[in-house]
């Protein structure tokens, strides 16, 4: 069988422009990484299945793509995968996200972060080595919460981020901070963002976010009192919304949707 691979240029998957949707996973014949200069080629075990390896070309960012060829964020082909049938968690889609957060680190750690020799890879592992001073780097991974905030009029507060698309309302987020556990993440975050305080702190699902090196965990919270306060840094607006009057909402495949989606149904 001809080998094929997972093309990454930053945070997204090329693919020629023919490829038809339903090929998205398969990979690409490794025979087109010839259109490509000065990449990084490597393979990856599968996690749950470690005999079964993700062959990855990864294109410098600064690469102008061949003539019919294109380039597809692969936070588009999370949604996707969800508009098809699929989910988080889905076994392909998680092979392109592994894909896609493997590249960008091996980009950022060709040298040593110590001493600035040249990294060694460690075959056929997410793992380098300087051999000069013997430090040991594995991938970067960033927690990051998310929180569905109710109250007892059976209302979820989303908020607008000015990083958001116009009109779009999302959860509450924010990074794990040094020191912090994530249930203490969660109350800092929002009392920083939206200055209310929460109970009932409980963990749902989390997602692998490449965007760049991100985890997301999401969790649930009841509202206990405060006002809202959109800090005016980050939030430009938040709000109640009740299930009959929503606001555009984050993409399919993504934690935050498959939250929302799942307060919707009554199942959070």
């Amino acid at each position: 069988m001809d080998k094929r691979a997972f093309f990454i240029q930053g945070d997204s998957l090329l693919l020629p422009v023919n490829t038809l949707d339903t090929q998205i996973d398969a990979g690409l014949l490794f025979e087109l990484s010839k259109y490509f200069k000065n990449t990084d080629i490597f393979d990856i075990p599968e996690l749950d299945n470690p005999s079964n390896l993700i062959s990855v070309v990864s294109v410098p960012v600064t690469a102008v793509l061949p003539e019919n060829w294109k380039s597809i964020p692969v936070r588009s082909i999370l949604s996707m995968f969800s508009v098809s049938g699929g989910r988080i968690g889905n076994t392909d889609a998680n092979r392109i996200v592994r894909a896609c957060h493997i590249a960008q680190w091996r980009w950022s750690s060709r040298f040593c972060g110590t001493c600035g020799a040249k990294n060694e890879d460690v075959p056929m592992q997410a793992q380098r080595i300087c051999p000069k001073c013997g430090r040991t780097e594995f991938p970067r991974i960033c927690p990051a919460v998310i929180v569905l905030i109710t109250d007892d009029k059976n209302r979820i507060l989303l908020a607008h981020n000015k990083r958001f698309k116009a009109r779009v309302y999302s959860h509450i987020s924010g990074f794990n901070e040094a020191g912090e556990t994530l249930e203490e993440t969660v109350v800092r975050e929002i009392r920083e963002e939206v200055d209310i305080e929460v109970k009932d702190i409980v963990y749902i699902k989390s997602q692998p976010w490449p965007f760049p090196s991100s985890l997301m965990v999401g969790f649930k919270a009841r509202y206990v009192s405060g006002t809202i306060t959109p800090d005016g840094d980050e939030i430009e607006d938040a709000k109640w919304f009740t299930k009959n009057d929503l606001p555009e909402l984050p993409a399919e495949g993504s934690l935050s949707r498959y939250i929302i989606n799942g307060w919707i149904k009554g199942d959070l």
